[in-house]
């Protein structure tokens, strides 16, 4: 009796955990269930436009649901907004330095980028705002002098790592020696729980690396190893989203920080 009667609560506390985080995954989960049912209806209907065009329609107006609905605020939208803008120039660098390629003609295409593909860092940075909202998040010991100059570094070494060597290994030993005594506390079903910061980094960064198997399957892009045949994306790649997670946690508290009292301490709230 004593075991179920401690069981009972935890496994509660577990199913609102897992709630939680699906709502805050809605936008995110509406951007890869639009690419893949775009890909299963492919040869069932004559579209009368692009495929990569069409998803560039159907994010637009997700997003306009999204906001007109409350599920997200207008503050966040203009967070989003600006991981479009960020995903979308690096994106266009990638897709010339042929990192991976859109094989798909559009008419809605900058540099050989469709301009949905902006709304997929997009989906990241939403995400991201609404566990900050839906979790009332709060990291103690947090410096973003610190964590944003890496954040800085993280980002530029997308670009430069075709020219120098790469570095994300000494960046992400950097990330783990900086945040390692910042905790993110949250809340679930009244009970306040906190975790290490960058233990979150690495967990969001597999789920986002799974997501990224489950995009290049449905054809959202293309690696060069997974031309004519698909093939899971190389576990390599999951550093590169420990690294975005990273930038964007730092780009959600910079442009969306309330600072409490105590100067260790930031809490972002929507407003």
């Amino acid at each position: 009796m004593g075991v179920q009667s401690a069981i009972t609560p935890f496994a509660a506390q577990m199913l609102r955990f897992t709630w939680i985080q699906v709502q805050c995954c809605y936008f995110a989960v509406a951007v890869v269930a639009g690419i893949a049912l775009s890909t299963l209806l492919r040869g069932y209907w004559d579209a009368p436009i692009g495929r990569y065009d069409a998803l560039f329609v159907y994010v637009v107006a997700l997003q306009i649901v999204f906001v007109a609905t409350g599920l997200e605020t207008r503050r966040e939208l203009v967070v989003i907004c600006m991981f479009h803008i960020v995903g979308l120039a690096l994106e266009c660098f990638k897709v010339a330095a042929g990192s991976w390629t859109y094989p798909e003609p559009g008419v809605l295409v900058v540099a050989g980028v469709p301009l949905y593909a902006g709304f997929m860092y997009a989906a990241v940075g939403s995400y991201i705002c609404q566990a900050f909202r839906r979790f009332d998040l709060t990291v103690t010991r947090y410096r973003i002098s610190v964590v944003g100059t890496l954040a800085v570094l993280a980002y530029a070494n997308f670009y430069t790592h075709h020219w120098i060597p790469d570095l994300r290994v000494l960046i992400l030993a950097a990330f783990a020696v900086a945040t390692a005594r910042m905790k993110v506390w949250f809340t679930v079903g009244g009970h306040r729980y906190w975790m290490p910061l960058p233990v979150s980094f690495v967990l969001i960064g597999f789920f986002l690396w799974v997501a990224e198997n489950i995009a290049t399957y449905f054809g959202a892009w293309e690696y060069p190893d997974q031309e004519g045949v698909w093939r899971m994306v190389h576990l390599g790649k999951f550093s590169s989203w420990i690294l975005l997670v990273s930038l964007s946690f730092v780009l959600v508290s910079a442009l969306m920080t309330h600072r409490t009292s105590r100067d260790d301490v930031v809490a972002v709230h929507a407003q």
